[in-house]
């Protein structure tokens, strides 16, 4: 379906329930200036006779954004659109918000509707929906089943075209099909129709939950249930053609969200092809040196959510003797959709597939920020946090108020499982995710033979496994389009690829822990949702029932809390777990950590929990793609006064959202360069302008969108880095190709260490090679300075003399997938953000 069509589509269902047709504006509110009130007059000393006024009580405050807005379809409406020029006019404030902007600015999520509302009627007698003025929907149910129905009708209603194109999609995340980005056949309109074989691998999970649960089990079937008939109920009431919503849709939403977010690892052979090419280019023992250096585990200067030590390392113990190395070149991508695969001819858009043997996609740019009841000015909780989910039309998530027995909640839930909250706050708690990337994917190499003991050959249809030449099994996935999906599996999961290890034919599988196991999630968000994480310990057990990968911050009125959730397997000794696992059947996984082994605490370093999908505790290593080093943008939550309150929080954030992640390091490349001499006046001039630009924070802002960046920063620094990359590792890198990858580390953290290093700094955990000038400064600086020269003189040629006036064209976002015109200024910052100030219980 083309995007003509697909707003076609979206107008016919929108029909039926919008309102006014007219867009609201898209105007950024304008920040109000404010006159400073006369100092007052100072207080007498207090007396025997003076009485001194108690403290005003703390109130709660509680507030929460989605832009653009909550209504999700087509003709746009005043609730498609009213929050965009909220969240916006945040943006250029950076530092500087006050109590004043954050309830101008949020909408409050006070559990109570906000403004008037209109009552949306549903035949029901037990359900009552009310819409409020920002169209956010306020259900209430008799029972249960009354809460869940409702909730299925407002998902119908607000996000009813992105359910229905998702509800093939989200098989496909079930059936993890090589290749294949579920998320991107929703965002692309691409149609999927599930096999009867991936229909049962839903379905299995009913049996499933209600094995692991029992009743609570059964009771989550039940509001799955009830949830769909609300769905159903909507479209046969505005007369929508589709198929009845079932549990089945339910289970299989739950895992197309754990696919985008929440999964991490299966980097392990373009790792192990990296690691030889770096050998081959280097040698076998400087090329190893190389490798580690980039793709370190346990960094100590890695920025780490909590202090506390959790061992869950690279090495599982003993001599590596079960990693495969792949060959340089060697790796061949599975496709699915082409017909020398073994699938039928067809044709499938491009943009919903990815490298299949290469890492999975991965999303981040989630925050919070968590201040405890010690460290907070008024002894209230103090929270600022939100998925950054991307900014699309629909958004990818709902707001929504639930009230039923037993439940009192609020917040963004997931459309195809809106009977729970996904990230919200109860009564007396809140709660919120960002990505972890954990490593529950692992890739296996398994070894191609044949039973008559013929040749193997790359396209071998057997491998060895517990002594045996056995075949891969081929799976019937469905459909894609109009192309017939199937692949070859063997008992650790669909074939991603095939490569040589050491001239050796190997095809390359991937297993997921949670595969199979998707609707076990829903469990945890249920518990949060009914409120039984009243307490920090109940907190801990309801975050370790999720299998999939977060970071989750907790705060209720006596403090905050961190747990880093995910199904993640315990591997068999003999095991480097950057590099493929040998598939013989030797090195299977032993089981799954326990509680107490992942990263969690109740408390956080200074009183706060801060996490920007960051490393959670030191030596706990999350996804073999993940290489945390020593410079991380978290650290740019670094500006706390001594008494901190929620518009102090809420200034850190939205500051270090338009700070350029990069430019902690520019001090340190600073003191290189002033170890030499500048080349030209206009080398030291553009400098000079970096130096400003950082010491006022960096910005990325065009804060009057005139179209261009505020600074000339961003222009010089962005020209600059990547020769100032490739200067500092040329005495390494620099016979490698141009435009290879290398992998790990961010550069900033290459820089830093190396740099350090260099300048006879103390560095814990310095690299094994010396990078920029072979570890000589006054070669180092040279080489910097002369990146500097080359830029500064491009630049000037291009834009003029003067370095202040070089100014970059300000960036801007829009929404996926174009079906509306309307932009922000580019913020790092989470999609939907809460903001909340518990008074103490």
């Amino acid at each position: 379906m083309n995007l003509t069509a697909l707003g076609v589509v979206l107008a016919l269902v929108a029909a039926a329930c919008s309102g006014d047709d007219q867009p609201a504006t898209t105007e950024p509110a304008v920040a109000t200036p404010t006159t400073a009130a006369p100092a007052p007059e100072p207080a007498p000393a207090p007396d025997e006779t003076t009485v001194v006024a108690p403290d005003p009580p703390v109130e709660d405050r509680a507030y929460y954004i989605l832009p653009p807005g909550n209504f999700g379809g087509l003709p746009t409406t005043d609730d498609s659109l009213d929050q965009l020029p909220l969240y916006d006019a945040l943006t250029p404030l950076r530092g500087d918000v006050r109590d004043d902007d954050i309830e101008r600015l949020f909408l409050r999520e006070d559990l109570e509707p906000i403004g008037d509302t209109v009552e949306e009627p549903t035949g029901r007698p037990g359900t009552t929906i009310l819409y409020d003025e920002f169209g956010i929907p306020h259900i209430t149910g008799e029972t249960r089943e009354d809460l869940a129905f409702g909730a299925g009708w407002v998902t119908a209603r607000d996000r009813g075209l992105l359910v229905q194109l998702g509800r093939g999609p989200a098989r496909a995340a079930v059936a993890d099909i090589p290749g294949i980005d579920a998320f991107s056949l929703v965002t692309g309109a691409q149609s999927f129709v599930p096999s009867a074989a991936t229909e049962q691998l839903v379905t299995d999970q009913i049996d499933l939950i209600i094995e692991t649960y029992g009743d609570e089990g059964r009771e989550i079937i039940a509001d799955a249930q009830a949830y769909a008939d609300g769905l159903t109920a909507y479209w046969e009431a505005n007369d929508i053609d589709q198929e009845p919503a079932t549990v089945n849709d339910v289970i299989a939403v739950t895992a197309f969200i754990g696919s985008i977010f929440g999964a991490g690892g299966g980097s392990e052979a373009v790792n192990a092809e990296f690691l030889s090419t770096l050998q081959n280019a280097l040698g076998e023992d400087r090329g190893r040196l190389a490798w580690e250096d980039l793709m370190p585990f346990d960094d100590p200067e890695a920025p780490t959510t909590i202090e506390e030590r959790f061992e869950y390392g690279t090495f599982t113990g003993g001599e590596v003797t079960g990693s495969v190395v792949i060959d340089e070149g060697s790796i061949i991508s599975f496709d699915p959709t082409d017909p020398a695969d073994g699938s039928a001819t067809g044709f499938v858009d491009r943009n919903v597939r990815y490298d299949a043997a290469g890492p999975p996609p991965s999303r981040n740019a989630s925050n919070f920020l968590l201040v405890g009841p010690d460290r907070s000015a008024n002894g209230a909780t103090l929270a600022v946090m939100g998925p950054q989910l991307g900014y699309y039309y629909p958004e990818i998530v709902q707001q929504v108020h639930l009230s039923g027995p037993g439940i009192e909640a609020q917040g963004a839930a997931v459309p195809g499982l809106a009977m729970y909250i996904l990230v919200g706050r109860t009564e007396n708690y809140a709660w919120s995710l960002t990505s972890a990337n954990q490593d529950v994917r692992d890739v296996y190499a398994e070894v191609l033979c044949n039973p008559d003991g013929s040749a193997p050959t790359r396209d071998s249809g057997f491998y060895e496994y517990d002594g045996e030449c056995v075949p891969f099994e081929m799976f019937d996935a469905g459909t894609l389009g109009t192309v017939p999906i199937r692949y070859p599996v063997s008992v650790h999961g669909p074939v991603i690829g095939t490569a040589l290890s050491n001239g050796r034919p190997v095809a390359l599988t991937r297993r997921r822990s949670t595969f199979g196991r998707d609707g076990l999630n829903l469990a945890a968000l249920k518990d949060m949702t009914e409120g039984d994480a009243d307490t920090p310990e109940a907190f801990l057990e309801v975050a370790n029932k999720f299998g999939f990968t977060f970071n989750w911050g907790y705060a209720n009125r006596d403090g905050i809390g961190y747990f880093a959730s995910g199904y993640l397997p315990v591997r068999a000794a003999g095991l480097d777990r950057r590099l493929p696992t040998l598939g013989t059947g030797d090195y299977e996984w032993q089981g799954f950590l326990s509680q107490d082994e992942h990263p969690q605490a109740t408390t956080g370093p200074g009183g706060r929990l801060l996490n920007w999908n960051n490393q959670s505790a030191p030596g706990f290593m999350h996804g073999d793609g993940n290489q945390y080093g020593s410079v991380h943008r978290v650290e740019l939550f670094d500006q706390w006064p001594d008494e901190i309150g929620l518009a102090d929080v809420v200034g850190v954030m939205n500051r270090s959202a338009t700070e350029d992640t990069a430019s902690p390091v520019w001090p340190v490349i600073r003191e290189v360069l002033a170890a030499g001499e500048a080349p030209s006046p206009l080398a030291a001039e553009i400098v000079d302008v970096l130096d400003d630009w950082v010491d006022d924070d960096a910005p990325r802002l065009d804060a009057d969108l005139d179209g261009y960046y505020d600074d000339a920063g961003p222009l010089i620094y962005d020209t600059l880095w990547t020769p100032l990359v490739r200067a500092a590792t040329a005495p390494v890198f620099g016979g490698l190709p141009d435009d290879l990858e290398l992998r790990g580390i961010d550069r900033a953290s290459l820089l830093d260490k190396d740099l350090r290093t260099v300048l006879g700094a103390d560095v814990q955990g310095p690299f094994n090679l010396a990078y920029c000038g072979a570890g000589d400064l006054a070669e180092c600086s040279a080489a910097l300075w002369e990146a500097v020269d080359s830029v500064a003189r491009d630049l000037a040629a291009e834009h003029g003399d003067d370095p202040t006036t070089w100014l970059r064209e300000g960036q801007l976002s829009g929404f996926t997938p174009g079906l509306i015109p309307d932009t922000i200024r580019r913020t790092n910052r989470p999609t939907f953000q809460q903001v909340l100030e518990l008074a103490p219980s």
